[in-house]
């Protein structure tokens, strides 16, 4: 797809991976409505955005609300591209441990947020000449993280969402890309709400990670190119391949890592 001149919608677009996913889609010629839960991160965006912020119109917006959703896909039917970068992590702790409150929290915005999102425009995108939806995953969604099983949970069902889709639109004009992360650098624990216990130890310290300005730049890229599924980081591309060989290496390997988090 050519990004210049075509509309996007972006989740997350007030920080992380979803403002650079905004920048860089502006950067190449798009337009982008810019959504996100807090008002104040997208001023910070259209901040960011410079000279090209007459081309970004910012929503302030719940993507659980799907009665707010369907009123947002009411007044922009000529959308070219949907990116659902938007989610959290859970409360670092066993599922046994874990809240309701919480675990529903976590589908809600992971899982059915995206889906709310696809239903409202997925009729208005069928009728483009081409259209595009990217979905971010989680490499939590194939290799299982002590501590995080809900929010993986969340995840895995967001791949699965987007390859029925794919396989239900393969004879249309609207592609999908599924994007699995590994460690990002952003805020994602502090915007989720979680403090995570030894996050700052030297260990975790070590571990290499992936700027969320390069990250947008690989989901822009995937939908220019039409990449149906892509890995952002060598530590996702790493796991994938050896959970795919092994699920019970890779899961032991990572709760051997990780295992301290959980006390």
């Amino acid at each position: 797809m050519l990004i210049a001149g075509k509309k996007f919608l972006v989740t997350g677009a007030g920080n992380g991976m979803g403002r650079e996913v905004t920048l860089e889609l502006l950067k190449r010629g798009a337009s982008v409505i810019g959504v996100d839960i807090n008002d104040g991160f997208l001023k910070e965006t259209t901040l960011l955005a410079g000279a090209k912020s007459s081309q970004l119109f910012t929503v302030k917006l719940d993507i659980t609300d799907r009665k707010a959703v369907a009123e947002l896909a009411s007044k922009h039917q000529d959308l070219d591209g949907l990116v659902n970068v938007a989610g959290i992590i859970q409360p670092f702790v066993r599922v046994n441990d874990l809240d309701i409150a919480a675990a529903d929290r976590v589908m809600n915005i992971n899982f059915f947020g995206p889906l709310n999102l696809i239903k409202a425009f997925l009729p208005n995108l069928l009728n483009r000449p081409e259209a595009h939806i990217l979905n971010v995953s989680s490499m939590g969604s194939y290799a299982p993280v002590p501590g995080q099983t809900i929010y993986g949970a969340s995840k895995a069902a967001l791949n699965l969402l987007t390859e029925g889709i794919r396989s239900e639109l393969s004879e249309t004009n609207v592609k999908l890309t599924l994007v699995w992360p590994g460690a990002i650098g952003t805020n994602i624990s502090q915007n989720s709400g979680v403090s995570i216990a030894g996050a700052d130890s030297a260990e975790t310290s070590k571990m290499k990670v992936t700027s969320a300005v390069e990250a947008g730049r690989m989901m822009v890229d995937a939908i220019e190119h039409g990449q149906k599924r892509i890995y952002i980081g060598g530590d996702a591309k790493f796991m994938g391949r050896l959970a795919r060989w092994s699920q019970d290496t890779a899961a032991k390997l990572i709760h051997k890592n990780l295992k301290n988090l959980l006390g």
